[in-house]
């Protein structure tokens, strides 16, 4: 099937991630993608990561099966409220395809599974065994690629993302967490029988503002800046009560080398000194409900350097680059599988209400996955 096709039948299928409103999950993604697999005689498996939520897994025999290369690419797709385009009807113009999913991410699941299909369909037996790995739920909590890795092990990972054909081997991670302010409630006639938790998440607010300014002074080659947001505020019951509780949630991107606790300290001790300054505030820090590992691959390791060749041949650009946002590579480096992160489209569009990807980049992603299959030692 033509990589073109393939990523129609797939974006026309509705894989919202089953933890959000609405969202039916992977199922049926799943099916299509065990179908074609089916189709070609390659042999596959299919287990379950969550309830009625498979990943699937396809193995290309090589001629070294003590030697692993996978190819991975997710199937959910985020939520389709507020778009602007019919999110499963995908539409070809201008040379790009529309609908949700087409550039985050399975534009690049289409050129893997092409890829591999090329490389079948032609014989070709690659040096190493290649696995493609379509997971579910990397949009919400990466739970599809935490449960492959309880099981699987290979040598080198390539990861669809829509790094508009850079080579990737460096992401931030993310830390996310609440702090909140304990108040006393009154009644608002009375305030000064209560202690009000607002004014005091304010003023750990201003405060913030200034320690984040800090935190962006770390800054690493690939990367940038750390950087942190307070990115959701709660508090109070209503306008005439003194309110007795306030919540802020924090979004903190981390940089690799960077300690999820030694961050997590920085904020406690920030708090204790609030709380000095001001004998009635009191705050508690919850511990995070989202850790999520950095990528920091060695630009040395042969999967890199093999992608670097291929890009050369391509003649393509064949430099290093590193993205801030997250995707399934930082758990398989935590597993101890060295990834790099590749696809056609722009993260820019990921998410959009009139989310696209163009076709040039599909087909161009889908001969980079076919050469690192031939490729890679």
């Amino acid at each position: 099937m033509d990589v073109v096709e393939l990523l129609k039948s797939l974006v026309s299928i509705n894989s919202v991630n089953a933890f959000f409103t609405g969202g039916p999950g992977e199922n049926q993604c799943a099916q299509a993608v065990a179908a074609f697999w089916s189709e070609l005689g390659i042999e596959y498996q299919m287990d379950e990561a969550l309830p009625g939520r498979p990943n699937v897994l396809a193995r290309l025999p090589g001629r070294h099966s003590n030697r692993r290369l996978l190819l991975e690419a997710h199937m959910d797709t985020v939520s389709v409220e507020g778009m602007m385009i019919p999110p499963f009807v995908p539409e070809v113009k201008q040379g790009r395809m529309f609908g949700r999913g087409a550039c985050d991410t399975k534009a690049g699941l289409a050129g893997m599974m092409t890829a591999v299909q090329r490389a079948k369909q032609e014989g070709f037996i690659p040096s190493a065994d290649v696995f493609m790995a379509a997971v579910v739920d990397e949009e919400h909590s990466c739970l599809g690629i935490r449960h492959l890795c309880k099981s699987f092990s290979c040598d080198a990972a390539i990861v669809a993302e829509p790094t508009e054909l850079a080579l990737v081997i460096a992401s931030k991670g993310v830390l996310r967490w609440r702090i909140f302010a304990r108040g006393r409630a009154a009644h608002s006639s009375k305030i000064e029988l209560g202690i009000n938790a607002i004014h005091h998440m304010a003023k750990l607010v201003v405060a913030l503002e200034d320690y984040h300014r800090q935190i962006e002074r770390t800054v690493h080659p690939l990367l940038g800046r750390a950087t942190a947001n307070v990115g959701l505020i709660t508090g109070g019951v209503q306008v005439n009560f003194v309110p007795d509780r306030c919540v802020i949630e924090i979004d903190r991107r981390v940089l690799p080398g960077e300690s999820h606790e030694e961050i997590l300290e920085g904020y406690r001790l920030l708090i204790r000194k609030l709380e000095a300054e001001i004998p009635t505030a009191s705050f508690g820090l919850e511990p995070p409900n989202i850790q999520e590992p950095c990528l920091n691959t060695d630009p040395n390791h042969p999967v890199v350097q093999c992608a670097k060749s291929v890009l050369q041949q391509m003649r393509m650009d064949d430099s290093l680059r590193g993205v801030s946002y997250g995707s399934d590579a930082g758990r398989l480096q935590e597993a101890g599988i060295a990834s790099i992160l590749f696809g056609p489209g722009s993260i820019d569009q990921a998410h959009t209400a009139d989310e696209f990807i163009e076709i040039d980049q599909v087909r161009t992603a889908h001969e980079f996955y076919y050469a690192m299959i031939r490729e890679f030692q």
